[in-house]
């Protein structure tokens, strides 16, 4: 009896290690399966009156353009990301201002973060001096970004940095921020902060319109008029247009002719004010958008 009660308990544990490795093996071909499916996600967070830009990669690789004014990004954030996934590789500063960096701070207390890059355009702001302080204790590399830089996200995901061009630590925050064009397959963005129709016009003279037509323009400066002019519009030709920008704002953005710009070239508008935050996924080919408060 002892001798069949040990050939039952050796098949017992036989079976349960044959199952645990199938399932095992299931589980990984799962993941990898499921990896190799991801789509392109690209995420403008409802952050009220400023930016912020969430953007993962085929391959899981997350970068963010600007983290919105203080004590608004999180939560956004949060629904857009894994609620397990507490690291982001890098951040863009697409301007230092305070509607641009001020949820960075909070990112950088919540988040691993890889890097960080940056126009070189400067503030004296107590906001930028913290978060700079923070990316100093933390021991962040920080990055000038440059036109002809390519940044290699994975799966097929490019972002070409367009603007700066130059030395803008002397230029208005504005007028000397990062400007890029993402691309992957036949889906692409043009990202252009808060970026003037100075900064257009030195980007059109150095640019073929075929280097900047893109399927959807994150639109300037929130719609101001001082952005998106109608010569910059034309070349980039977008299918969609879309504003971050925050409820009954004090600046009245966006303004009435960034929309009739927008509107005369066939752009398809959103806007976070209306919408929240705007979530847009590719397979390379096709996109869909949805909307979540």
């Amino acid at each position: 009896m002892l001798e069949q009660h040990n050939i039952s308990t050796k098949k017992y544990r036989l079976f349960i290690l044959v199952f645990v490795l199938v399932f095992f093996n299931a589980f990984l071909f799962y993941t990898d399966w499921q990896n190799s499916h991801r789509e392109f996600t690209f995420a403008m967070l409802d952050v009220g009156q400023g930016d912020s830009l969430f953007i993962e990669s085929p391959t899981g690789t997350q970068i963010m353009f600007d983290g919105g004014p203080p004590r608004s990004v999180l939560g956004p954030l949060a629904r857009a990301m894994s609620p397990f996934d507490k690291s982001i590789d890098a951040l863009v500063i697409t301007n230092p201002d305070a509607d641009h960096i001020g949820g960075f701070l909070d990112i950088l207390k919540n988040y691993k973060v890889g890097r960080v890059f940056e126009s070189g355009t400067l503030t004296d702001s107590k906001t930028y001096q913290n978060l700079r302080e923070e990316m100093q204790k933390q021991n962040i590399p920080d990055i000038l970004v440059k036109r002809g830089m390519k940044l290699d996200l994975g799966g097929g995901v490019i972002i070409n940095i367009l603007f700066p061009d130059r030395d803008v630590s002397a230029w208005a925050t504005n007028d000397g921020g990062v400007v890029a064009r993402l691309s992957y397959g036949q889906t692409s963005i043009m990202l252009t902060g808060d970026a003037t129709a100075k900064t257009e016009k030195i980007i059109l003279e150095e640019n073929y319109p075929s280097q900047l037509a893109s399927t959807i323009l994150k639109v300037g400066h929130h719609g101001s008029r001082t952005s998106s002019s109608t010569s910059f519009v034309k070349a980039v030709m977008p299918s969609y247009a879309l504003i971050s920008v925050g409820k009954d704002n004090k600046y009245g953005h966006p303004h009435q002719e960034t929309l009739d710009t927008l509107a005369q070239f066939g752009a398809k508008i959103f806007r976070t004010d209306l919408l929240g935050s705007i979530v847009m996924k590719s397979d390379g080919q096709n996109v869909n958008f949805s909307f979540h408060r």
